[in-house]
């Protein structure tokens, strides 16, 4: 550890050779952090770091014109001649003086509306000048942590990977990225490919810090980075926002810069507070200094969010360009207390880039070779903004500490300590892991694998599980097996598996079951086994109609060309009736409304009949999911999908029952389904769900097999399946044997119309409207339309939801509420 000064002094000089470097302070000699420097008129800068230093890419010697812009302080351009490097200048900024002399201000005309207006409707001309352009895209995250909690639940929390001191304080995460990107306007499309990236203490290097999501565009009506924020300078921004001119000032080109204060009409509609800097005459934007809340961007956790923008002056093609960024965030999770930064640099513009039609592809993101694996000397070369003593040390220490806690003798040391047998471990679970062979034995207790239903009683479950990772491109395999009884029932029912899965880019995946278990008779799983527990013990209400099944099957699934997924699997089973055997409710049967009702979902006053007879038989499903023109990122060790918004996914599936002890109980089903979710930015947010089905021949199959609706008979429900869940129709209600379609449609306008009336903005609900339908061969048409209230609950903790639901049926009008959980 005595090697980490001088270490220090080495990086710190190593990246002062053919540069412009310097220290960036206040007329308190405070030091500046994310100050924007770059060459006068040109597309060439970077920023200071939290210390004010910072580092200018310039090799070349001889005379440059040097802006250094920072929003509330004055411009300050520097004349300089460079002879020897490296050439040290150290500014001093002051304070801006925003002045309000000769401006004119009345109730009827507010010149800070138009301004805004005027940038409004310059939108499209100033981002046309800059439509196509490639750029050099620097990132560095850098989040910190004050007194971490030394327990979570009881367990420990850790190290965090040996940045916290004695204190439990210090550097948490730490990484950069540089990469070379691609933008097109029209047709919006973006491509990364990211040269160099690195985490502090990892292996792979592999930073998340993407340059398209890290571009927050407030010429866009909305910024989908901050859940679809209301921009500033939105089309319809004046029904968020008032305006007030702070003041004016000019900049280096004697360019009149307004400063303009955002006041929300609504704090907790989806908007910023804050300012944003204004170029008179050319209605762009020169700045922004925002801020948000938890509660605007449906985080909970997040106290705050602080965006800040600068854009500097290109001369080539006359526009305003975005130079620097930063997005500042303080959480509050659980008595965790993480801050940070993530702070941006734009640099090399070239506006009139040689793009082909194999530039844009739907691969948005790839790594060049080798990428994660540049040393500190290429970093020095590269970063455009230099490393803080505490970032140099973070870095130094946590590459060094990786590879001791690589070391066989350090990890079988934690697994020691881990390892170890609590007396809560037989009840809650336990895990024993060899980490330097990356195998991992764990036992799941029976405490949290309890329910209740009146077919087992209270039953619980109990597991073991075998895992081996087998290299680090999503190589590994696992083993099984679980162990269910039912009290009231006092009966066993083992099951087994295996799954192998081969890599994280074509994820395919080979799996293997067993045994004997319990399932729903509509196999869409319509109640959750913690909804029925409620209804059961409190209102004696027993919606969860089960069969058993002893069985083998064996499922296999990949990606067999970007956006098409195929799926199969072939079972066989034995399917056998169930009946009650649990009469036990918190709720006394002379007190309840009603009784329990039978396991028999086609007539639940039969408790002797069951709605099948018991057989064996085989089923094959084959399956196929497009998501058209989907977008993916390439990483070194693996392939993830983004889907693609503009377009449906659509699911298509043949399932085929054969070899029954009865061949009427054998089938051949068609299944389809398109869903899709359309972003109407400041408007809401639209889905849509279609499903249908059609037998090649109608036969007299078991009632399992028959296509069935997801219905819902609870008024509070723990699950939210809004587009595949009918609201007031019977679970066992609807099915058939032949054919059948339906359809789901909702849009969810967030703030955009009730943020308009009075009073009721102030509680910032979301209004969401529906509508659904449902067609079977031989029974009536059902549907419901609906309307409701999202974003319910307290403060920030906003995660109910309530909806009014008219359906009708069979010449039946029926009404009610259903209240839902409503994560995000």
């Amino acid at each position: 550890m005595k090697r980490i000064p001088f270490l220090i002094l080495l990086c710190i000089s190593s990246i002062q050779i053919a540069q412009v470097t310097g220290k960036i302070t206040n007329q308190k000699n405070e030091p500046l952090p994310f100050v924007s420097v770059y060459l006068d008129k040109a597309a060439i800068g970077t920023t200071s770091n939290n210390n004010g230093d910072y580092i200018l890419d310039i090799k070349d010697k001889g005379n440059y014109s040097l802006v250094y812009q920072f929003l509330g302080y004055k411009t300050v351009k520097k004349q300089i001649k460079i002879t020897n490097f490296p050439y040290v200048l150290n500014i001093t900024l002051e304070e801006e003086k925003i002045e309000l002399d000769g401006i004119s201000i009345s109730t009827n005309d507010n010149p800070a509306n138009n301004i805004i207006r005027k940038t409004i409707d310059n939108k499209d001309k100033n981002t046309d000048k800059y439509a196509n352009f490639t750029a050099k895209f620097y990132s560095r995250g850098l989040t910190k942590i004050k007194n971490a909690p030394k327990k979570f639940l009881g367990q420990s929390t850790g190290d965090f990977g040996g940045g916290l001191d004695s204190t439990r304080s210090g550097i948490v995460y730490l990484s950069e990225t540089f990469s070379k990107i691609a933008f097109q306007k029209k047709p919006n499309r973006f491509k990364e490919k990211i040269v160099a990236s690195k985490v502090s203490g990892q292996d792979n290097g592999v930073s998340f810090n993407r340059a398209e999501q890290s571009n927050i565009n407030l010429y866009d009506n909305s910024v989908a980075t901050f859940n679809d924020l209301i921009s500033p300078i939105s089309t319809n921004a004046f029904a968020y926002y008032r305006y007030k001119l702070e003041g004016t000032f000019y900049d280096t080109n004697g360019k009149l810069i307004n400063k303009i204060k955002l006041n929300p009409k609504r704090k907790n509609d989806r908007v910023f507070e804050g300012f944003i800097y204004v170029v008179e005459d050319d209605w762009a934007l020169y700045g922004a200094d925002l801020t948000t809340s938890g509660a605007q961007v449906n985080l909970p956790f997040v106290n705050t969010l602080v965006l800040k923008q600068t854009y500097i002056y290109n001369t080539s093609v006359d526009a305003w360009i975005l130079s620097t960024q930063s997005i500042d965030f303080d959480i509050n999770f659980l008595g965790f207390k993480p801050r940070g930064r993530f702070s941006y640099v734009y640099s090399d513009y070239d506006f009139k880039p040689d793009f082909t039609e194999k530039t844009f592809t739907n691969e948005v993101l790839s790594f060049e070779e080798n990428a994660t694996k540049k040393d500190s000397v290429y970093w020095n070369t590269l970063r455009p903004v230099p490393l803080t003593k505490e970032e140099i040390k973070d870095y130094l220490f946590k590459d060094s500490l990786k590879v001791v806690r690589k070391s066989k003798k350090y990890l079988d040391s934690v697994d020691r300590k881990g390892n170890k047998f609590g007396w809560s471990d037989p009840l809650i679970g336990y895990s024993y892991n060899n980490s330097y062979k990356k195998k991992t034995f764990s036992y799941q207790g029976p405490l949290l694998n309890t329910s209740f239903n009146t077919i087992q009683g209270f039953h619980t479950n109990v597991g073991i599980n075998f895992f081996e990772r087998l290299n680090d491109d999503g190589k590994w395999w696992n083993a099984g097996a679980n162990v269910s009884y039912g009290f009231s029932e006092k009966r066993v029912r083992p099951t087994f598996y295996v799954t192998k899965k081969w890599n994280n880019t074509n994820k395919r995946r080979l799996s293997v079951f067993g045994g004997v278990t319990t399932a729903q008779f509509n196999d869409r799983n319509p109640i959750t086994n913690l909804d029925n527990l409620i209804r059961s013990l409190l209102r004696r209400e027993n919606y969860l109609k089960i069969y058993e099944k002893e069985f083998a099957s064996i499922r296999y699934a990949e990606e067999i060309k970007n956006g098409i997924y195929f799926s199969s699997s072939l079972e066989y089973a034995n399917r056998k009736p169930l009946f009650n055997t649990s009469n036990y409710s918190f709720v006394s049967e002379s007190n309840s409304e009603q009784p329990y009702t039978s396991n028999n979902p086609l007539d639940p006053t039969d408790f002797t009949n069951p709605a099948f007879t018991a057989h064996k038989i085989a089923t094959l499903n084959i399956g196929a999911t497009f998501t058209f023109n989907q977008k993916y990122l390439s990483y070194p060790n693996s392939k993830v999908n983004l889907g693609n918004d503009k377009y449906p996914t659509l699911n298509l599936q043949y399932r085929k029952r054969f070899g029954a002890t009865n061949n009427e109980l054998n089938s051949d089903v068609f299944i389809a389904n398109i869903r899709q979710n359309i972003s109407a930015g400041n408007y809401g947010d639209f889905g849509y769900n279609f499903r249908g089905g059609i037998f090649l021949k109608k036969k007299n199959i078991a009632f399992m097999d028959n296509l069935q609706a997801n219905g819902n008979q609870l008024f509070f429900v723990t699950s939210d399946k809004s587009l595949s869940r009918f609201n007031l129709l019977d679970y066992y209600q609807y099915y058939t044997n032949d054919r059948y379609a339906e359809g789901h449609l909702e849009h969810n306008f967030r703030g955009a119309l009730l943020g308009k009336i009075p009073l009721l903005n102030k509680l910032n609900f979301h209004l969401i409207i529906g509508g659904k339908g449902l067609v079977m061969a031989d029974r009536n048409p059902y549907t419901e339309y609906s309307v409701g209230l999202g974003n319910l609950g307290f403060g920030k903790w906003r995660f109910l939801r309530i909806d009014y639901i008219s359906a009708r049926y069979s010449n039946v009008n029926q009404r009610g509420f259903v209240l839902r959980l409503n994560l995000p």
